[in-house]
């Protein structure tokens, strides 16, 4: 069978085909960066008329890529939250339109679930792992920072989550501090790649107690308040300062997988979402843990609609089947 994924909670319209094996058929994805990066960040109502403009596009690439007619689609599946409301309801309202006049299955699919089952399409290395439960999964990226435990297939516990910004939101800050526009991570990875790390010490957040929880406004903060009070050595150790500060965001996401891992004795650890592709934390996570630790396939730790279908897969292998009320929900909880 083929799973048509949709995918448009934020600034990236896309669509993909999987089939029932795992494999990708296609997976096209738009992006907008170009339209809000001289805002410092994503205008909704810019994101959600762009979508709109896109939407028929991506699906009839993805469809013509896959080699199929939509008339082969056995199922579609929708990011439905968390996101941007006027984002995630053109996705939607275009995959209830395709479920209504196909007679097919529609299936809603929480935007953190998909960047889980991100790490199963086939290509990514847990494919290929017949039992890898319990896993830990870290959620990493510019909306959400969480360690979430899955005892099984679609069963998710709640470990921890940060207690404000999120990992790659205080990297997008830091950067526009420096004077850089957005989408901020990729530029600071960039400039610290030949940087020294421990050029300086900015804090890492830890507290008593909540062994688990993450928290990034004091690192960002810490981060503004150096910007401003050195700025005349910006230029001349730039890139160790770069570096500095990615270090101390991985150390701190780092440090509290591996402790929740230990803790909870799990097979392997799953690291999701956008932030998960910068190498600094790839090459730290591999150094330091003990157990297994799986990253998405090339192309699938950012916002894609393949891990919106292979999501989909899953829902529908249970007996999932949602109705055409189906609605966008900004703020969706996973677990």
């Amino acid at each position: 069978m083929k799973i048509l994924g949709i995918e448009t909670s934020c600034d990236d319209t896309a669509s993909a085909v999987v089939n029932d094996k795992g494999e990708v058929l296609s997976n096209v994805l738009s992006s907008q960066e170009q339209f809000h990066k001289d805002f410092g960040g994503i205008v909704p109502e810019i994101a959600s008329r762009k979508h709109a403009e896109l939407i028929g596009y991506v699906i009839k690439d993805a469809l013509k890529l896959s080699h199929s007619e939509m008339k082969d689609i056995d199922a579609v599946s929708v990011t439905y939250g968390p996101g941007l409301v006027g984002s995630l309801l053109v996705g939607v309202e275009a995959a209830k339109a395709i479920s209504f006049s196909l007679d097919i299955p529609l299936i809603g699919i929480n935007h953190l679930e998909g960047h889980i089952y991100a790490l199963f399409l086939k290509g990514s290395p847990l494919h290929y792992v017949k039992n890898p439960f319990p896993l830990l999964i870290l959620i990493v990226s510019g909306g959400h920072t969480e360690l979430i435990l899955m005892k099984e297939h679609l069963t998710y516990k709640l470990l921890g989550k940060t207690r404000d910004d999120a990992a790659g939101e205080a990297l997008d800050k830091f950067a526009r501090a420096l004077g850089y526009s957005y989408p901020g991570g990729p530029v600071i990875e960039k400039l610290g790649k030949d940087g020294d790390p421990n050029f300086y010490h900015f804090p890492r957040a830890n507290f008593p107690g909540t062994a688990y929880e993450f928290s990034f406004s004091g690192l960002k903060t810490a981060g503004v308040y150096y910007i401003e009070k050195h700025r005349d050595e910006l230029k001349s150790h730039l890139n160790d300062i770069a570096a500095s500060f990615e270090e101390a965001v991985a150390d701190m996401l780092v440090e509290k997988t591996i402790r929740a891992a230990r803790d909870f004795s799990v097979k392997g650890i799953g690291i999701v979402g956008g932030v998960s592709a910068n190498k600094r934390l790839r090459k730290k996570f591999l150094k330091k843990s003990k157990t297994e630790v799986y990253f998405p396939g090339n192309g699938f730790s950012t916002d894609n609609a393949a891990m919106v279908a292979m999501a989909g897969l899953m829902r529908y292998k249970k007996g999932q089947r949602d109705n055409l009320l189906l609605d966008a929900v900004s703020r969706l909880e996973l677990y």
